[in-house]
């Protein structure tokens, strides 16, 4: 569980976050939405440990980041996955490569127990036969997967997706939502995922901060968003023809 309280974040005279306060439960996919320019990247970064707030604490599991020495802030960041926006693969590693990379970096594991945790982390995302192929030789897809499986293979504890479905096609995205989703759940992970698209917030968000001009807008779940009244939430998530269809069929059966 990531707990958030009153974080502010200012660059110069731009005060980006204004006060945001929240829990990130674990076992469950944490959504942050909102146009750009509200403050997501900034948010996500600090959970992350990229950037630090200047007012407020981020807790992991009721340890308040700030009050770590700097031997356990990096303990934690190891404790951390992280599925970037574009996949992020070394292109000159093969997907193994890719995979092992960071335990060769953090962990003093034996070349052997190292193959054993990536053939299961690489069959555990339905890429068996990939082990060889470089970044350029797989679909964009493929390449999510092999981004999830080198996110997981330290076994993390909190998980953070960036755009995970970012220049895929529909039915790719919803696989990889499913994906997280089982991996989540599956591993008892705290998940939070950055993203603009929608069709995620329908699918996989059992908690979703909403986000307007760094101030927490509404939260709540993807049962309870086609239900809100609150008008900045509205206008984003009805700004397609498709969900403004969705909340008008919502309204004629709630009459």
């Amino acid at each position: 569980m990531i707990e958030v309280d009153n974080i502010h974040k200012s660059f110069g005279d731009a005060h980006i976050l204004k006060g945001i306060s929240s829990v990130f439960e674990k076992g469950k996919t944490n959504l942050i939405i909102g146009q750009s320019g509200s403050g997501k990247t900034v948010f996500l970064k600090c959970l992350l440990g990229l950037f630090t707030p200047d007012e407020g604490t981020i807790s992991y599991d009721g340890k308040i980041y700030a009050k770590l020495s700097p031997s356990e802030q990096r303990n934690l960041r190891q404790e951390m996955g992280m599925v970037f926006q574009g996949s992020a693969l070394f292109d000159s590693m093969t997907v193994e490569g890719n995979v092992m990379f960071p335990l060769g970096m953090f962990t003093k594991q034996s070349k052997s127990e190292m193959q054993d945790r990536v053939d299961f982390v690489l069959k555990r995302v339905n890429l068996v036969d990939a082990h060889h192929k470089f970044p350029s030789e797989i679909s964009g897809g493929m390449q999510k997967r092999v981004a999830i499986a080198r996110a997981i293979v330290m076994n993390p504890k909190y998980l953070f997706c960036d755009e995970p479905n970012s220049g895929l096609d529909p039915k790719t995205a919803i696989l990889i939502d499913n994906l997280i989703h089982e991996i989540t759940q599956e591993y008892d992970i705290t998940t939070v995922i950055n993203t603009h698209d929608m069709n995620s917030v329908m699918e996989i968000g059992e908690k979703i901060i909403f986000l307007k001009n760094g101030l927490k807008e509404w939260e709540g779940s993807n049962k309870e968003i086609f239900k809100t009244e609150n008008e900045a939430v509205t206008d984003f998530v009805y700004s397609s023809e498709l969900f403004k269809k969705v909340r008008q069929m919502y309204i004629e059966e709630r009459n």
